[in-house]
């Protein structure tokens, strides 16, 4: 009976299993709890995705992101603080060292009122920068709702972001109009890959700083797409954190809106439905990639798989297998758009470059697969896959091999290589031109003369 009840309770704890692979504790920061009441939708909707969600106030002293050296929390929603700051628990430097420790966190500005020099800091770690200044929000006079920002066009009404980039899956995108109140907009610094929009603002759109008034045209310092709304980076060890301008759009109230553009159509937001899909991408359940499995061998047929030592001149073959992880499930990876997977065979330098092509499928993973020819260098090799695309976990697999010179019994005869027949013929024409000379010098001995005998 015992074993029985045991058994019970694991399939009871795995039906309430979160559907993120890397685990079900959300801690939301929220200043005034006494708010939450505005949030409650979206609670109830991360619960019953299985999410075991902790609302507390950054002044808490209960508060804390780590216990025992470890993360207390999988997952950290940080909603705007009104304060300076959000407190010992929550410094740029804690929430960075939650990120190294694969930690995912989401963060909702809002233009109602000045960012936090708290919040301003961590954004500034990731090379996230608040345009124009800690005030400002983004302006739209042809994109706005003019039921509720008839006269400030504060409220922006914009389509769902479609297909992020052509190479790209889209996890975001959809039918039907969002809702974004009071954005406080966001530029991405440099170029690095790590950082990428998810919805960026129209070309109409400006920001300003709405104490300040209107500014000059020559005092506006980022416009349309130059503005983001939401905003993403991944860290490369695939810790995820992402920016949303506008923390009103999680509202009930904005999740069962109608919103009126100024060419007269009324149409219900889906802000609930993007938000379900923020929320998913940002604490990982899509977009998550998996190695199952990786073997290389020799082309011929029962040969030694995963062999640690190869010859020069073998023909191999490599093959891994990659799984990717959609809300609730492991299911087999597809290549996005025009994408290839690529293996590198390499010392120093990749000596071969070439797209892993799929050839199968199993129940829960895409097999992909590349065959050549080892090359005419000894030493230290690696097969190398390294898959870094945005939206998507990193994938980085790395197996090293030997690859020796032949054996002195590998070597091929000489009388298989046609080049060196010319030589062999010449040889066996000295042997037998001596033979022959031989043969006729034993034979062609001179006649001796005959003497006449005398008394």
């Amino acid at each position: 009976m015992r074993w029985c009840l045991a058994l019970l309770v694991c399939c009871l704890l795995a039906a309430v299993n979160a559907l993120s692979s890397s685990g079900s504790r959300l801690l939301a920061v929220l200043e005034d709890t006494d708010q939450k009441d505005l949030y409650s939708t979206l609670w109830a909707d991360l619960e019953a995705r299985g999410y075991d969600v902790s609302i507390e106030s950054p002044k808490s002293d209960q508060l804390a992101l780590f216990k025992h050296g470890e993360r207390a929390y999988d997952h950290l929603l940080i909603l705007p603080p009104k304060s300076k700051g959000l407190g010992p628990s929550l410094t740029p430097k804690h929430i960075v060292d939650f990120m190294n420790k694969d930690g995912n966190i989401l963060l909702a500005l809002s233009g109602k009122a000045s960012t936090s020099s708290a919040v301003s800091s961590l954004l500034l770690e990731l090379d996230i920068h608040l345009a124009n200044d800690r005030s400002a929000v983004v302006i739209d006079h042809f994109n706005y709702d003019t039921l509720s920002a008839a006269e400030k066009h504060d409220v922006l009404v914009l389509q769902r972001p479609g297909p992020l980039r052509t190479d790209v899956k889209a996890f975001f995108d959809g039918e039907g109009v969002l809702a974004l109140p009071r954005v406080a907009p966001q530029t991405l610094g440099g170029e690095s890959t790590l950082l990428a929009p998810i919805l960026s603002a129209p070309a109409t759109a400006y920001s300003y700083n709405p104490k300040e008034g209107v500014p000059a045209p020559e005092d506006i310092l980022a416009t349309g797409s130059q503005l983001n709304i939401v905003s993403s980076m991944q860290a490369r060890n695939s810790a995820r954190f992402t920016v949303l301008g506008s923390v009103e759009a999680l509202e009930d109230k904005w999740f069962s809106a109608s919103v009126k553009t100024p060419s007269g159509t009324e149409t219900p937001t889906v802000n609930r439905e993007f938000a379900k899909q923020l929320t998913a991408w940002a604490f990982k359940e899509t977009g998550v990639l998996k190695v199952d499995k990786v073997e290389h061998r020799l082309a011929t047929e029962g040969s030694e798989l995963n062999p640690s030592i190869y010859r020069i001149k073998n023909e191999t073959v490599y093959k891994i297998e990659v799984s990717e992880y959609v809300y609730d499930k492991w299911v087999p990876f597809e290549l996005p758009g025009d994408d290839e997977l690529q293996l590198e065979f390499t010392m120093l330098s990749p000596f071969h470059r070439l797209p892993l092509k799929p050839i199968g499928r199993t129940e829960t993973s895409t097999i992909f697969s590349a065959q050549f020819v080892t090359p005419d260098q000894h030493g230290i090799f690696s097969f190398r896959v390294n898959y870094k695309r945005p939206f998507f976990t990193a994938i980085e697999e790395k197996h090293e091999v030997t690859v020796r010179h032949f054996a002195h019994d590998e070597y091929p005869r000489s009388w298989v290589i046609t080049g060196g027949w010319v030589w062999i013929a010449g040889l066996w024409a000295v042997i037998g031109g001596f033979l022959a000379f031989v043969v006729v010098w034993l034979y062609s001995a001179p006649v001796a003369d005959k003497l006449k005998k005398t008394q």
